[in-house]
């Protein structure tokens, strides 16, 4: 491993990326405050594993990919953003299932399902792969016992989990502000509809990113 200066940097750098508000805990709280705390605690779970299939591509060297062929990064990130709104969109449209009176709605959607679309939805941002390989290897050393890539494996492996953790707080926090509401039939359609434009207009963002 690299010594302790480079990893004590690495891991501040890592906590201020982490505390940092971006699309994954918008997208965690989106999924919190449509479909509930579990599909929250699910959907960060699911957008934690495709940040370590991401980390895994850059330790195997194949995330650089995106840097030599700009067609390739492209293609991903407009199928990701496609897949966002298409999200969004079911979102907005979905049916709550029916429950006696006076119990609370539930979405249809299970949080299982839940967890694999938001797999799918970190795994199809390129811009997650570019991160990785953009700060991992600038905390490596060449000289250490370790491979690089088992470096860059440990590293981002411990990079991840920190943006996992904010991206719990993030769910907890917006579960807690959720349930301070009561559940009725319109706050269930506010909710929802609050949650999928949030998904469609990340869809729409990462669609215009020109980076």
């Amino acid at each position: 491993m690299p010594d302790t200066e480079i990893l004590l940097a690495f891991l501040a750098a890592s906590v201020v990326f982490a505390a940092m508000p971006g699309p994954a805990m918008i997208y965690t709280a989106a999924q919190t405050i449509a479909r509930g705390r579990r599909a929250g605690l699910w959907a960060a779970l699911g957008i934690n594993l495709g940040g370590f299939v991401h980390v895994v591509a850059a330790a195997a060297g194949l995330s650089a990919v995106f840097r030599v062929v700009p067609e390739a990064y492209l293609a991903v990130k407009l199928i990701g953003a496609a897949y966002l709104v298409y999200l969004g969109v079911a979102m907005m449209r979905q049916r709550m299932g029916a429950v006696p009176e006076g119990l609370e709605a539930l979405p249809r959607v299970s949080p299982r399902r839940a967890f694999f679309q938001s797999v799918t939805v970190e795994v199809l941002n390129p811009k997650t792969a570019l991160f990785f390989i953009s700060l991992l290897p600038q905390f490596t050393d060449p000289s250490a016992a370790w491979p690089i890539w088992v470096q860059l494996l440990v590293l981002g492996t411990i990079c991840n989990a920190m943006f996992g953790l904010g991206d719990l707080v993030c769910v907890l926090f917006a579960g807690t502000v959720v349930e301070r509401f009561r559940r009725s039939s319109a706050s269930e359609r506010l909710a929802r509809w609050f949650g999928g434009s949030v998904l469609v207009g990340l869809g729409v963002r990462m669609a215009a990113d020109r980076s």
